[in-house]
């Protein structure tokens, strides 16, 4: 019996020493949305740009669409542009969910002319991929989505379901590698 309680600490030793191990090839950016394999949260939600137009998940469903959450605040986001919007140009539906930073430090109302006309620059001077943009002024949308900050994307197939997630940008390794595939698998291998 005291032989058996020498080998614990070498047992506990080991597991841990395994645990740290795996921890080192581990990439720390790609953590499981719970979302994935889910139909998309449902929302009403105004237009960045047209207030007075309301969107909601039925303007989502029908073909395969990107959801790309971002903001003007964010850089990563200003690298993205154009590669998103060369993906527009090639026939990937993308919508925009606006994520406004400035909403934490308002406290209240957020000045949506000054929101509108960064928004503008911006889009203006990077490209703007977006179909449309859903305003979400108060994260209710990101919140059901786990949003932890901007950018961060998800893939719906035609259904309305959530096919893939990224945090971080969307380049062109990881368009080739993570999203074209989905794309060509839900869209019947027409590719875009």
């Amino acid at each position: 019996m005291n032989k058996m309680r020498l080998f614990i600490p070498v047992g506990v030793f080991l597991l841990t020493a395994i645990f740290l191990y795996k921890g080192l090839f581990s990439d720390p950016t790609n953590i499981e949305n719970a979302n994935m394999q889910r139909s998309f949260p449902e929302f009403n939600l105004p237009d960045l740009m047209q207030p007075a137009k309301q969107y909601s998940k039925q303007d989502l469903v029908g073909e395969t669409t990107l959801i790309n959450v971002w903001g003007t605040w964010c850089v990563t986001c200003r690298v993205e542009l154009p590669f998103m919007t060369r993906l527009r140009e090639q026939g990937v539906r993308i919508v925009g969910v606006y994520y406004d930073n400035a909403a934490e430090a308002a406290f209240g109302n957020v000045d949506l002319a000054q929101t509108q006309a960064e928004v503008k620059a911006m889009l203006a001077q990077l490209g703007n991929p977006f179909q449309f943009n859903i305003y979400d002024v108060k994260r209710d949308l990101s919140l059901d989505l786990g949003v932890t900050g901007a950018p961060e994307s998800f893939l719906l197939n035609k259904d309305g379901v959530i096919i893939a997630h990224r945090r971080g940008a969307i380049d062109e390794r990881v368009w080739q590698k993570e999203f074209q595939p989905l794309i060509e698998q839900a869209t019947g291998g027409a590719s875009q």
